[in-house]
């Protein structure tokens, strides 16, 4: 018949009771019943209660911290009462001394740290049984061999027998530190087999020369350290790490000698220390994590305060890293990662810490700082180090970064608040133009807030009916005749007028809005062409702006095949507006996409033509209809200017290749007349008109056709 076995807990709080109580239950409570209680009085009353009902106790859990009696205390009572049954307490205390006291003054087995880990929690308990059936099973074989001795003097079999049976290796001293006797299994775990003859010296020489930590010069006086020392674990040269314990052996209250058990634990300490490894390093590139930066990061606030210096906070960003993972696949966006964090590395100094933050993410931590001078070499050692090329599976990539950076105490005095002001300078940083650090200051918080709250307002712009469409026209200079207009987007904020387009676009395009904002647009001006063609007005082509993120989205195609269906726009009066950056940062879905429009029958435009880096080659491998030649390219134009080449041959490339040339930024009658020399004659500019409201822009549509209508009747 087996023996009922009880596992008492005891805690004040009723939610962390339940919760141990279930995960005990959960795991053990085949084995054994868990038992509940909420303060030392009733854990003890319940012991004598389960003792008195011969219900065995192979553990008790207490909590630290409770009113009345506190878990030390209450563990201190119950080792009196119960010095066999093994006792873990729970702490939220950090100091480990505190902690090891608390341990030693209470007799404990272990202590268990709040918050805690239910697998190393239910390891810990499930190896507190293990320990105290072993001890159990030791105090009967004491028992037996006492029995053994008085009864059967010269029967050693059956005590060898004893030892035998027992899973750990067992050596038995007598009160002179001699031994008695030992099983098999204690010499398969010291490695002692290949030793012909056992005798009591060379079996303590040769523990003694496993062991890692040095003992006292002469054989006597090591022998004697290693029996009185009370270990826990010991640790051998070779690797391997033993569990130990030391029951003292008594006859009639006398002590006559010491029964050693040993395990062998070494797997078990390698999986701990992988867990925990696992539990505070990011898995891809094994540097630490959140958790672990959180944890140094404090301890070097804490350092730096008492020694007077400065600590130094890098938040570090890939720039425009997610354009490699969309086109290259993760798999080289992850070896990417791991490269460059090894670059990383060259950059920081010994005592210098770097985090994985979460995807291209980092963050740094600088401690013991003196001057800010040291911190700028640091950055600007990483934005060298970056520069180089990375050979990749055959794919030579380029990367920057962008670093925001906060200084303790002048920035923050605490953790969180370094990271937000790191934080903020790294979004300025990211704002104008990426590639480059700044220190936090000020007025970043300031910009970061109105920044939020802009955001948050955009949320809700289309359905407050705040966005509006301003058009711009594309004028055929030889006849005066608006040939197209293109549909730009305008922010009307309530409280802030038109917001600039560079403000809120960006952040439609990281936090997605572009893409309901984008179909808005598309479907207002196409209903716009409709009700302008309803006028009697010369039809054309009204032209719409996609975003990268709306060309990379599966569903674009599909969505402007619904509003021409919806607004019953004919396709030929839609051009689509793509950047040249956005064309070619995937060349093979750019152009399956281009193939797909061109099929509903839209017309297509390559717009900001000379500000990225395709080829010309390009042109004629995507299905384009027009090349909107970027401002930047004429702001400066002059009858004696380079660009003035460059201009000319875009435009005999683009004639020869069929596709309208537009050029865009057009603000002079002399620049006018200069590229019309060039025979550029379809324009767009202020020289013409600024954006305008639909009803300016309808306005200039019935002035154009009567001005069209009457250069063609003089010729």
């Amino acid at each position: 018949m087996m023996t009922r076995a009880a596992i008492i807990c005891v805690d004040d709080n009723f939610v962390i009771l339940n919760s141990l109580g279930e995960q005990l239950q959960r795991n053990l409570g085949q084995q054994y019943e868990i038992e509940l209680v909420n303060n030392g009085a009733e854990a003890i009353a319940l012991c004598a209660d389960l003792v008195a009902k011969g219900i065995d106790i192979p553990v008790i859990i207490s909590d630290q911290i409770m009113p009345g009696m506190p878990g030390d205390q209450l563990l201190i009572k119950l080792h009196a009462l119960y010095p066999n049954t093994l006792k873990i307490l729970l702490t939220g205390q950090a100091d480990a001394d505190a902690v090891g006291n608390l341990v030693n003054a209470a007799a404990l087995y272990r202590y268990v740290t709040k918050p805690w880990n239910e697998t190393d929690l239910i390891l810990t308990v499930q190896e507190a049984v293990k320990r105290y059936q072993q001890e159990q099973q030791i105090l009967q074989q004491n028992r037996i061999l006492i029995q053994v001795n008085q009864k059967l003097a010269g029967s050693i079999s059956l005590l060898q027998a004893t030892l035998e049976a027992t899973a750990d290796g067992i050596l038995v001293l007598d009160n002179n530190c001699n031994i008695v006797s030992y099983n098999q299994k204690f010499i398969d775990i010291w490695g002692l087999s290949s030793i012909v003859e056992l005798d009591h010296e060379t079996i303590f020489s040769s523990i003694l020369e496993e062991l890692s930590e040095p003992y006292g010069i002469n054989f006597q006086e090591r022998k004697t350290q290693f029996v009185q020392n009370n270990y826990d674990c010991l640790e051998l040269k070779n690797g391997k790490i033993l569990e130990c314990y030391a029951q003292a052996q008594q006859l009639h209250e006398q002590t006559i000698g010491q029964v050693w058990s040993f395990r062998d634990i070494t797997e078990h300490k390698k999986a701990q220390a992988l867990i925990q490894h696992q539990a505070l390093h990011d898995s891809l590139t094994h540097l630490p994590n959140r958790v672990l930066f959180d944890q140094k990061l404090a301890q070097a606030l804490t350092q730096a305060g008492h020694s007077n210096t400065m600590v130094a906070v890098i938040f570090l960003d890939l720039d425009r890293f997610k354009t490699i993972n969309d086109t290259l696949g993760h798999a080289v966006g992850d070896l990417l990662l791991k490269n460059v964090v090894e670059r990383l590395k060259h950059c920081i100094r010994e005592q210098d810490l770097i985090s994985r933050w979460g995807g291209d993410e980092f963050t740094l931590l600088l401690p013991e700082i003196s001057r800010r001078e040291d911190v700028t070499a640091i950055a600007n050692r990483i934005l060298e180090i970056l520069k180089p090329s990375f050979d990749l599976e055959g794919h030579y990539l380029h990367i920057t970064c962008s670093m925001g950076i906060a200084i303790f105490p002048d920035d923050g005095e605490d953790a969180d608040t370094l990271l937000k002001n790191a934080d903020a300078a790294l979004y300025r940083v990211k704002e104008q133009g990426r590639n480059d650090y700044q220190y936090y200051t000020l007025t970043l918080n300031s910009q970061a807030y109105e920044l939020l709250n802009l955001e948050n307002d955009l949320h809700f712009a289309l359905e407050k009916e705040e966005l509006v469409l301003y058009y711009q026209p594309i004028v055929e200079v030889t006849t005066g005749k608006i040939v197209k207009m293109e549909a730009l987007l305008r922010w009307q904020h309530p409280d802030l007028g038109l917001v600039p387009l560079n403000l809120f676009i960006p952040i439609a395009e990281e936090n997605g809005l572009i893409v309901p904002i984008g179909e808005w647009v598309l479907q207002t001006a196409c209903t716009q062409n409709k009700i302008w063609q309803k006028m009697g007005l010369s039809p054309l082509t009204v032209s719409v702006n996609l975003s990268a993120r709306q060309f990379r989205n599966y569903h674009l195609v599909a969505t402007i095949g619904r509003i021409l269906n919806k607004t019953g726009l004919d396709p030929r009066w839609l051009e689509l507006e793509i950047t040249e950056t956005t064309t070619m940062q995937n060349t093979d879905l750019t152009k399956q996409v281009l193939l797909d429009l061109n099929q509903i029958g839209v017309s297509l435009s390559m717009d900001d033509f000379g500000t990225g880096y395709s080829s010309l080659s390009y042109l004629k491998e995507f299905p384009f209809n027009t090349i909107k030649i970027d401002r930047s390219l004429v702001k400066d134009l002059n009858p004696n200017s380079k660009d003035l080449a460059i201009i000319n041959a875009i435009a005999t490339l683009s004639r020869g290749l069929n596709l309208q040339i537009v050029i865009e930024g057009v603000e002079s009658r002399q620049l006018k007349n200069l590229l019309e020399s060039l025979h550029c004659y379809y324009m767009q500019g202020r020289f013409f008109s600024p954006p305008v409201t639909v009803a300016e822009a309808t306005g200039w549509m019935l002035k154009s056709s009567r001005y069209s209508q009457h250069r063609l009747s003089e010729k």
